[in-house]
């Protein structure tokens, strides 16, 4: 029996609510879906899902950030924020079903606040990294979604993308998220489609999306029983094509 879960940053779940709960019907299999930058505190998140039936689990800020899990039955809550990470931003929510456990991030972008913001992104993989050692000694399969801010590789973003000096390419950001993989985690979009260009982000400006100048920062990587499972993984790049959309799309992965 399969089983589907997925990632988006939705930018504003407020703002788009009528699109999650749309996607949510028009995928059943989806069991369920972590969003990222769902930009309102946790009493704003919108009532609709609950109405549907759905059952959610929310770590809200006012205005930025902000994640939150949409389950089709009930998830129990581990953790609303990522041990040994001192930031107060609303970044992680960690929960569990059926044995499986999903952390859901959104790791900071980098570019901003100078060296000090950079920082904090490197102390967010920092932090991510102690967690895997944790969720692995404990030997119970995992996952850890969402919005990483990073392109691990150069083929992870279309040509003249990011300007050279981005964070999203800076060789730490890239080393924090080699270093999850060498704990022994699996990029799942990578472990079934090593070396297609496929992106899940492509900005507002410039017509990028037409151009398709995209880039591949949301990320889900698997502990090592869970990767034995995976049979599929899918960009829904057509939600990008959507009316006021988010300039992220979900990223769908299904295990056995």
């Amino acid at each position: 029996m399969s089983f589907s879960f997925a990632t988006w940053n939705i930018n504003s779940i407020r703002m788009r609510a009528h699109l999650v709960l749309e996607w949510l019907k028009q995928h059943p299999d989806c069991q369920i879906l972590a969003l990222q930058e769902i930009k309102c505190e946790t009493d704003q998140f919108p009532s609709l899902f609950e109405e549907e039936g759905f059952h959610c689990l929310v770590k809200g800020q006012k205005s930025y950030n902000g994640v939150a899990f949409i389950s089709r039955t009930p998830l129990t809550l581990v953790s609303d924020h990522l041990p040994g990470f001192d930031d107060p931003a609303a970044r992680y929510i960690e929960a569990s079903i059926n044995g499986l456990t999903l952390g859901n991030l959104y790791l900071p972008n980098g570019n901003s606040g100078g060296e000090a913001g950079f920082k904090t992104k490197i102390s967010f993989f920092d932090a991510l990294y102690r967690r895997t050692q944790t969720l692995l000694e404990a030997g119970q399969p995992f996952a850890f979604i969402g919005d990483y801010n990073v392109c691990p590789h150069d083929r992870d973003l279309a040509p003249g993308a990011l300007s050279p000096d981005d964070a999203l390419t800076h060789p730490k950001s890239r080393e924090g998220f080699r270093r999850l993989l060498w704990a022994g985690l699996t990029d799942a979009l990578r472990a079934l489609h090593p070396d297609e260009r496929i992106y899940s982000f492509w900005d507002y400006q410039a017509a990028s999306f037409q151009r398709n100048s995209g880039l591949r920062i949301d990320h889900a990587l698997l502990s090592p029983t869970l990767a034995d499972r995976l049979e599929k993984v899918m960009v829904d790049r057509e939600e990008r094509a959507r009316e006021k959309p988010s300039d992220h799309v979900p990223l769908i992965v299904t295990v056995r």
